[in-house]
């Protein structure tokens, strides 16, 4: 079999900071799957990663079988079938590039160039991506993932609007008395994912295993409700990566959420500023706020971080990792990892509060911190110091 890794191109992993603090860019989830779940399926092979962050190493290693035949995907790009033929076609010893920028590599060194001269490449290279992106990529995952496979049979009790078809449930999923709208887009529903009464969808959406949406949800394509999640209120183009909860009231919109996130009840994020200019949004790198060219922009909440409830953020607010927001009025649309309060000025997250709450967060889902978590968390900490 194959040995395939994909590596992280350090500027763009940077540029999609914080979402990728905890994880390489082939970690993150969109459409359906996340960027290496696609490639494990549309290339098979023994797949591991070469971070650009060298603190993720030891939870992502990178395993080079023979450095000679070893496939190299840079971990941005998104598979089609053309790119995956080029690949496959690919002698060993060459590049494939777009536009000069090189996408994939067939050998640890290559002297020689191939030029791919694509219709079109779905690749992430910055945080608004993951939202805009997300409904061409949901659609390229719908088709894959179901293939050849007969969803589970739709109960009379729901509405479906448009193509039947277009709607898929996994085994073990419930889905009783919702209105399911696919004209815009498919509506996949994964492994024991639960739909309520009174919930209404308009795709496309992925649904992914073990996540819940509750009663009376409005839900607006294009999303991603990553697995073990709960919804609830208003979403509109929202991915949330996994193991987090909007479960109650409140708008989120052309949003990026991680894992392990909390927001409160009645937690409300704007997405379009009152004058209806361009939004700017937070950028590590330049250490300041670039133009996004977009008039939408929500909010962007990285790993392990909480709204209390009634929370209020402003148009493209980026908070870090393990951040703890309440309070009145609006916090800054920038808050460095590990911090705690609100409009009021933030102090510093205690590191053994915020991994006791971590353990309990977990354990809930039957998930362990480990030592490679806290090494991760703590590599974090020392990094967001330069933008407090």
């Amino acid at each position: 079999m194959r040995n395939v890794i994909l590596y992280d191109v350090a500027r763009v992993h940077d540029n999609l900071l914080p979402i990728t603090y905890t994880r390489p860019v082939a970690g993150i989830r969109l459409g359906i799957e996340t960027i290496r779940e696609k490639w494990e399926r549309a290339f098979p092979g023994e797949y591991s990663y070469k971070v650009s962050a060298e603190y993720l190493a030891p939870k992502f290693p990178l395993k080079e079988a023979d450095t000679l035949d070893d496939y190299y995907i840079a971990s941005h790009v998104c598979p089609s079938d053309e790119l995956v033929k080029a690949i496959e076609a690919l002698p060993c010893g060459c590049r494939l590039t777009v536009d000069g920028e090189e996408i994939a590599r067939h050998g640890k060194e290559a002297e020689d160039t191939v030029e791919y001269d694509p219709i079109h490449i779905t690749a992430l290279r910055s945080l608004t991506d993951i939202f805009t992106l997300n409904g061409e990529a949901l659609e390229y995952d719908f088709e894959r993932v179901t293939a050849g496979r007969t969803s589970q049979p739709i109960s009379r009790t729901v509405t479906i609007i448009g193509d039947p078809s277009r709607v898929f449930i996994e085994e073990g999923a419930w889905v009783e008395a919702a209105v399911l709208n696919v004209q815009n887009g498919p509506i996949y529903i994964g492994r024991n994912a639960e739909i309520m009464e009174g919930t209404l969808v308009r795709g496309p959406l992925a649904l992914c295993n073990d996540s819940h949406i509750n009663m009376g949800t409005r839900v607006y394509g294009a999303s991603t409700i990553g697995p073990w999640c709960k919804v609830g209120g208003e979403l509109s183009n929202v991915v949330m990566l996994g193991y987090s909860n909007k479960a109650h009231d409140g708008f989120l919109g052309n949003a990026v959420i991680g894992e392990w996130c909390n927001l409160g009840a009645d937690c409300v994020a704007s997405n379009l500023k009152n004058d209806y200019t361009e939004i700017k949004l937070w950028n590590y790198p330049a250490h300041r706020f670039l133009r996004t060219g977009l008039q939408f922009c929500g909010l962007i909440m990285a790993d392990h971080s909480k709204a209390g409830i009634n929370t209020m953020f402003n148009t493209a607010t980026v908070v870090g990792v393990g951040c703890n927001i309440h309070g009145s009025g609006f916090p800054r649309n920038f808050v460095a990892s590990f911090s705690e309060g609100g409009a009021a000025g933030f102090s510093d997250v205690a590191m053994s509060k915020f991994f006791d709450i971590a353990r309990r967060a977990m354990a809930r889902r039957h998930v362990e911190l480990t030592q490679t978590d806290i090494d991760i968390f703590e590599a974090i900490r020392d990094i967001a110091e330069t933008y407090k």
